[in-house]
């Protein structure tokens, strides 16, 4: 976690001691929502934040994201640090994301990351300086220096020609299915453009020594920025939705006579539109669930296929293989967690209306 603290990624101390004076006003605002819920509705909701807040400092693509979420555990506030930076410190973080400056840093340590240097070493060089370089360094990488590095492993591996020959029959088969069958759209991209008319070869090569990896890279990044993103706008609204109902379900425990049944009845329909709202989570978290599942199988079988490959082809993508199996079941994880979170909230919103309703 400390290498996301970086120029360019992380906070300045004037911004940090801002966040620690938005911590404090956000622990008013936890406890006027949580003061509703019983024990283990609460204890599932702060189980289920800290959660999703790990899951974002260890494994979101940005490194904003990662650091403000690294702040946010281990404040000394505790649970109100964790809620406000879901309440507001997330979309901040994003909005910082989008700067160019932290953009390239994240590009280079994405690079760095899928290229090996025994099979990319310009590539796996010039990202590894554009990490450890300055913000110009990491924009002159962005723009020239990279296309650079790929051309001149390219040439180096045409001109010793040992992965073109150990390209077979069936490694082009192979890469045709992942075109059409890969659960991944930047993989399936990827063998499309592998395989596409008037490709040789040395296209074949490329896909297997850095655009596979790379494109299973971008899958995973791209899953888990969209589960957060959409996660994120959610759980804003469910905040103002419980508040809001909390607030009307007060109201007719305070009312008497023919106003009381009025208010009750209103604040049935306000729980059962808390409840209606969680829909979209729970049915999003079940089809992220699947998804990890089908990719972490897809990855195992690949991780399999080149287990005892002898073509250098085959070598580039062994150890890649098995980690992306790794990375995926523990998004099948945080789904799983994330999935138990709404239907908590669904059961409480329905014991909310049943109560208001008898």
């Amino acid at each position: 976690m400390v290498e996301e603290f970086q120029p360019g990624s992380g906070l300045s101390r004037r911004e940090f001691c801002m966040r620690v004076r938005s911590w404090v006003g956000a622990a008013c605002v936890l406890l006027m929502l949580v003061s509703s819920l019983t024990p283990a509705v609460m204890a599932e909701e702060v189980s289920a934040d800290r959660a999703l807040v790990r899951w974002l400092a260890r494994k979101d693509p940005r490194s904003t994201v990662r650091t403000d979420a690294v702040v946010a555990l281990v404040s000394p506030l505790g649970e109100p640090a964790v809620s406000e930076f879901l309440a507001t410190g997330y979309d901040y973080a994003v909005r910082r994301a989008a700067d160019a400056k932290v953009r390239n840093l994240d590009f280079a340590k994405r690079v760095l990351a899928t290229h090996r240097p025994e099979f990319s070493p310009a590539v796996f060089e010039a990202s590894r300086r554009a990490v450890q370089g300055t913000d110009a360094d990491r924009e002159a990488f962005v723009r020239t220096g990279y296309a650079a590095a790929q051309n001149s492993d390219r040439s180096a591996r045409e001109a010793a020609g040992e992965h073109a020959r150990a390209i077979a029959e069936t490694d082009r088969a192979f890469v045709r299915a992942l075109a059409v069958n890969d659960p991944g759209a930047q993989v399936r991209g990827a063998a499309v453009w592998a395989t596409r008319p008037g490709a040789g070869d040395g296209d074949l090569v490329e896909f297997y020594v850095h655009g596979w990896v790379s494109g299973g890279r971008l899958d995973l990044d791209s899953h888990r920025a969209r589960a957060a993103d959409n996660d994120m706008a959610w759980r804003a609204t469910a905040r103002r939705l419980v508040a809001e109902a909390t607030e009307a379900e007060q109201a007719a425990r305070e009312a008497a006579g023919e106003a009381a049944e009025q208010a009750r009845q209103a604040a049935a329909r306000a729980w059962r539109t808390v409840a209606d709202q969680t829909t979209p989570a729970r049915t999003a978290w079940g089809e992220a669930e699947r998804v990890a599942l089908a990719q972490a199988e897809n990855w195992r079988l690949v991780a399999a296929a080149a287990a005892g490959a002898t073509s250098p082809n085959w070598q580039a993508i062994a150890g890649s293989a098995a980690g992306n199996e790794s990375e995926w079941m523990a998004e099948q994880t945080t789904a799983a967690e994330q999935a138990a979170y709404w239907k908590a909230l669904y059961e409480q919103a329905l014991a909310g209306e049943k109560e208001m309703t008898r």
